[in-house]
């Protein structure tokens, strides 16, 4: 993949975007490269994943030149095509849903600037650690659409309605101060792939399992009614007590050493 690397190193999937001179901007080949990478990392033995970007930038948005290819095009025929995730999405919104849709945790360690689709990819993520002074914009206004990569779906779990417009509305940038005050980031670090990594460490010494339902029942109880997660709850706790996984957990902290699981 010439736009994306993946490596894997103690259960953690690195993904980086590597279209550096173009501070990774995403064209057509970028975003073939993402879903592919997504798709990797999920038929792998990945714990967790770590999305970050090479060179100066996580992801500068759209590469308006790479996608040449729609001019002339009926916009609808291009976009509405249900063409991916199993008939839910079109490549543009796979882009972010690739990653949303894993059952592992994903990290985005963000530096630079985090522009139109590379603020929806970061969306996609779990967790986003981001380098002091880094820039985010929900970009498409200033080109006249809406976002469309499926910001729509991940952007107002995080933020307040009146934030979710300001940021849509005027394609204004903030800065990763006020963006982790209105909840688009999750902390700010000096180095934050680092972090990142650090984070991902931690996230992989714990039970592949628990972390796998951990992830279902956060999803669930982030949209269905209180009955469907008390059930949720019960449900993946009965299938996790008294496993193999949760056996070792026990005695590894019993025993003060960290858990091996196969």
């Amino acid at each position: 993949m010439a736009r994306v690397q993946v490596t894997y190193e103690n259960h953690i999937a690195l993904v980086r975007l590597t279209r550096a001179d173009k501070m990774n901007a995403v064209d057509q080949e970028m975003i073939d490269a993402i879903i592919a990478a997504g798709r990797e990392v999920a038929a792998s033995d990945a714990r967790v994943a770590v999305i970050s970007g090479e060179g100066r930038a996580f992801c500068a948005g759209i590469d308006i030149t790479g996608l040449s290819g729609m001019m002339g095009k009926e916009p609808a025929d291009v976009l509405m095509p249900r063409s991916h995730g199993e008939g839910t999405t079109n490549q543009w919104q796979e882009v972010a849903m690739v990653w949303a849709r894993l059952e592992i945790p994903v990290i985005a360690a963000i530096h630079g600037v985090c522009f139109g689709a590379g603020i929806q990819l970061a969306l996609g993520c779990d967790i986003r650690i981001a380098a002091p002074g880094t820039k985010f914009a929900v970009m498409e206004m200033k080109w006249g659409i809406v976002p469309d990569m499926g910001g729509m779906v991940l952007l107002p779990k995080l933020v307040r309605s009146d934030v979710l417009r300001r940021l849509t509305y005027t394609a204004a940038p903030v800065e990763s101060d006020q963006a982790e005050r209105w909840g688009l980031i999750t902390e700010i670090a000096e180095d934050p792939l680092a972090a990142a990594l650090s984070l991902a460490e931690t996230i992989a010494g714990k039970s592949p399992a628990a972390i796998r339902a951990a992830k279902r029942l956060i999803e669930i109880a982030e949209s269905a009614p209180a009955e469907e997660v008390l059930l949720a709850e019960s449900r993946l706790q009965s299938e996790l007590i008294g496993k193999p996984e949760q056996m070792e957990v026990i005695a590894a902290e019993m025993q003060k050493r960290p858990a091996v699981f196969k």
